[in-house]
């Protein structure tokens, strides 16, 4: 039996160093109270640009810049120290930690972004960084396109721990191809909420034969910085939820155990028992003795895609 957090808190919207400051408090709580596998939401480090979704085509432009400026000068750069304290607590709190970033790319450009989401072992490492392969509709205008390089299952103390990021959870060959790597407990960060996300959440759970997590973001209109351009006219009600979180811990079995918590702040904690993805998977194994390789197959491209190769 295991104990797990999922973390339905804002973050110091658009301030990396201070919701890294936040993080580490969180995890902190969440482990002082017994979790060992502890989960933030979509793009938790800044904030996800909740403006996308408000802002006016063709005619936003110069307000667009501008919030896309302050995100990208405090996106997280992982060759960078920048997450050090969030790896330092992870290795004296012995917790794994999965986490939502805005990613700014280092390779080849400086100025783009991805959705992207890290796993930090007890050891305080990045094990992993998955980039959010499809960005829905508007997130276009922010984010890049992922590949499938870090679309992977990574061993953990708590188990099988793998990640889809909101919509990336719609694509069933991108589940299939998290099933097949033998996962036990499946994460997914989000920006959706509400009865049908949730709905979707348990039939991955029945259809995968995994705990399923569900991280919610949350955020209202008192959580925006006091100088964020043009509250007033993208966010005038000032009690509102922009959005409600809904995080969730569903079974195997496809039942909720914990959740949702909805217009709330908080830890949502829950006890699970890993090993009850081996009786799930006794009836329904869809990468096992349910598959027909025969009939179907499906190849994953885990090579990282770069736009240009210089062979020395």
């Amino acid at each position: 039996m295991i104990k797990l957090a999922i973390v339905q808190e804002p973050p110091v919207f658009l301030d990396r160093e201070k919701t890294i400051e936040r993080a580490v408090q969180l995890v902190q709580d969440a482990a002082n109270q017994g979790a060992r596998l502890i989960v933030f939401s979509e793009a938790f480090i800044p904030g996800y640009p909740a403006w996308i979704w408000r802002l006016k085509p063709g005619g936003d432009w110069g307000l667009s810049e501008q919030l896309h400026g302050r995100l990208l000068d405090n996106a997280v750069q992982l060759g960078s120290d920048q997450l050090r304290p969030l790896l330092e607590v992870a290795r004296e709190m012995q917790v794994t930690i999965v986490c939502g970033i805005d990613e700014r790319d280092e390779d080849t450009s400086r100025a783009t972004l991805y959705n992207s989401v890290i796993t930090i072992s007890p050891q305080g490492t990045v094990q992993n960084c998955h980039r959010k392969l499809m960005p829905t509709n508007p997130e276009r205008m922010v984010w890049g396109f992922g590949d499938a390089s870090g679309m992977k299952v990574i061993d953990t103390p708590v188990g099988r721990v793998g990640a889809l990021v909101c919509w990336e959870n719609y694509m069933p060959l991108a589940r299939y191809a998290m099933f097949a790597q033998g996962i036990d407990i499946y994460i997914a960060p989000t920006y959706d909420s509400g009865d049908r996300w949730i709905r979707t959440l348990q039939h991955i759970a029945r259809e995968g034969g995994c705990w399923v997590l569900g991280a919610g973001n949350v955020l209202r209109t008192s959580d925006l910085p006091a100088d964020f351009p043009e509250a007033d006219r993208l966010y005038p009600d000032k009690e509102e939820w922009i959005n409600s979180g809904d995080s969730i811990v569903i079974s195997p079995a496809g039942e909720i155990v914990a959740g949702p918590l909805r217009k709330e702040t908080g830890l949502l904690l829950a006890d699970i028992e890993v090993s009850d993805v081996n009786a799930a998977r006794r009836s329904l194994d869809i990468v096992g003795h349910y598959a027909r390789p025969d009939i179907f197959s499906l190849q994953v491209n885990t090579r990282q895609q770069r736009p240009v190769s210089f062979n020395e």
